[in-house]
């Protein structure tokens, strides 16, 4: 909880949920069985299979394809597939909005963390609007671990040379954002962009109506 003494100097915002819709998750998921008629409970099995070690750069979107879909001939083309996983992700227009808001305001280091293959999380960086708007991006593809592991977190603090109490995270799954709390991190669970900029007030980051 926010005191009179909190001071915020870094803040760390998910992507998927967040920021935009999530890359490639149950729902997007759950699309891509209806769009190309998989058998869904072996394309899920491969895919819980594959996920993990694509999400912490051990594997590229290729061989992913390989485990997950492409295993047998299919009627459909790998192009085909892979442009529908990245036309799933779309940038939330108010979330986005309070970012450069934040931005303006030089004042805070920004950062994401997030969860996220190398190849969708660029092109959610590039889609969204994001480069620019933050100092860094620490994807899981990156730090070789996943949220919830609190080393997920601790590699990021290492990283911003930051102590847990000045840093606010804004996760929309509470299963992230308690291990964060328990290291020290102040945290926000999203609902809205209206929301999250109330909150961050009471942590002492006023941002400017836009």
């Amino acid at each position: 909880m926010p005191t009179s003494s909190t001071t915020i100097d870094v803040i760390w915002f998910d992507i998927g949920g967040v920021l935009g819709t999530n890359g490639w998750d149950r729902e997007e998921r759950s699309a891509a069985v209806t769009r190309f008629g998989l058998e869904e409970g072996e394309f899920d099995y491969r895919h819980q299979e594959a996920h993990q070690s694509w999400e912490v750069g051990k594997i590229g979107i290729e061989e992913y394809l390989d485990l997950a879909v492409f295993w047998k001939p299919r009627a459909f083309s790998r192009d085909e597939f892979r442009n529908f996983m990245f036309a799933q992700s779309q940038p939330f227009p108010d979330s986005v909005a309070l970012v450069r808001r934040l931005r303006a305001l030089d004042r805070y280091r920004m950062m994401t963390l997030n969860n996220e293959a190398p190849e969708l999380n660029a092109y959610r960086i590039d889609h969204f609007g994001l480069d620019g708007l933050f100092d860094a991006f620490f994807s899981s593809c990156y730090l070789a671990v996943r949220k919830p592991l609190h080393e997920c977190y601790a590699r990021a603090l290492a990283m911003t040379h930051i102590a847990p109490e000045r840093v606010v995270f804004i996760d929309d799954r509470k299963q992230n954002i308690l291990p964060a709390q328990s290291m020290g991190i102040h945290t926000i669970l999203f609902t809205s962009a209206t929301d999250t900029a109330r909150q961050l007030a009471d942590f002492g980051v006023d941002i400017p109506s836009a």
